[in-house]
């Protein structure tokens, strides 16, 4: 088992991120058995939520949690920061990741997703060459393989076949990460999830922005014919695999992390309904009349489904949350936290990070 002390976190103010660092430092401490020190870089993008981690960055001021506002593109940043903290670890989840954005504008995507997981693996490469004790781990996606018809599902060896802008620069990012284990041996791991969900996530995202709007009355919009069917995995799942591939995975190998959980996307909404209608003691009936079927997302894949026998043997990880009881968990929490989504959605989040770190 790898012992890993100085983590470096890309992207740890991101949905996984923030769940993430709060599974190694907060309430599920105890289950990661970390005691290193974690450094959280996020550029804090209009999806990264540096508030999400306050109770961590209160109960850790000894010097176990640090947070640096920054770029991954930008080489000197990154140099500084394996010099002065001395990392030898890496988990790369900083990346570009709504769809539709990437439909209305590339450029930010490869600029992220690939030139700035080159910037990480090029520093690593050049500062851990005398070292034999680090690790480079790629958190990636299903998306990259493309779109499965009504049968099979996604192994480790499935040709990939992006669809979208975004998928195509994970999948250039991934590559370019297998190639730096291959040419420079640099010890990497990689995996590949398939659709997460839980607490913190941006409001835009599926699940969130249903929620959401069945509490505002708004309406609930589906694209195309709603059949399109993804395999939905809880965050802390998620987040322990991750953990266990860090951990035990072997060096150069990827790992496919899924929920073995099917769903079409109107029916998970109708299973949603009846949720967030039962816990607001709203009729049912009243929030389904709000759907609305909207023209089909531009590329949009039809089917993903993950096959994650590997790490399951490999690894003995397994699912620990069922389904119906990740999404009562999910309600539960924006029910509970309507601050920190109101603070998104009114732009009061955005002017104080403007104020304290975009414009400082």
């Amino acid at each position: 088992m790898r012992k890993l002390n100085n983590i470096l976190i890309t992207g740890g103010a991101g949905f996984i991120g923030v769940n993430f660092i709060r599974y190694l430092l907060g309430e599920s401490k105890q289950k990661s058995g970390f005691n290193g020190r974690i450094i959280n870089l996020d550029a804090l993008t209009y999806a990264g939520n540096i508030a999400s981690l306050n109770e961590v960055e209160k109960k850790y001021t000894n010097g176990n949690y640090f947070f640096i506002h920054g770029d991954i593109c930008v080489r000197s940043l990154i140099e500084e920061i394996f010099d002065k903290y001395d990392i030898d670890t890496i988990v790369h989840f900083a990346a570009e990741s709504h769809v539709d954005r990437s439909i209305l504008g590339p450029e930010a995507f490869i600029k992220t997703n690939f030139n700035g997981t080159f910037t990480l693996l090029d520093v690593a490469r050049s500062r851990w060459k005398e070292r034999d004790d680090t690790l480079f781990h790629h958190v990636s996606t299903d998306e990259v393989y493309g779109s499965l018809g009504e049968t099979g599902y996604f192994t480790e060896n499935t040709p990939y076949d992006p669809r979208s802008p975004y998928s195509a620069s994970k999948a250039a990012s991934d590559h370019l990460v297998m190639s730096y284990y291959h040419t420079f041996n640099l010890p990497i791991t990689l995996s590949n999830c398939s659709n997460n969900y839980g607490p913190y996530q941006f409001p835009e995202k599926l699940i969130p922005l249903m929620i959401n709007n069945m509490l505002e009355g708004k309406p609930l919009p589906v694209y195309g014919d709603g059949k399109n069917i993804r395999d939905w995995l809880y965050v802390e799942d998620h987040n322990i695999a991750v953990w266990e591939i860090m951990q035990k995975g072997r060096a150069g190998e990827k790992y496919n992390i899924g929920g073995e959980n099917e769903w079409e996307n109107i029916k998970l909404l109708d299973k949603l309904i009846d949720i967030v209608a039962e816990k607001s003691k709203t009729a049912p009936d009243k929030i389904r009349a709000t759907i609305t079927y909207v023209k089909d997302r531009a590329g949009h894949d039809r089917r993903y489904a993950i096959d994650c026998t590997k790490i399951k043997n490999e690894l003995k990880w397994k699912q620990t949350v069922d389904f119906e009881t990740g999404l009562k968990k999910t309600v539960d929490w924006y029910l509970s936290n309507s601050n920190w989504i109101n603070q998104i959605k009114s732009g009061e989040y955005q002017k104080w990070i403007d104020k304290n770190y975009i414009k400082r």
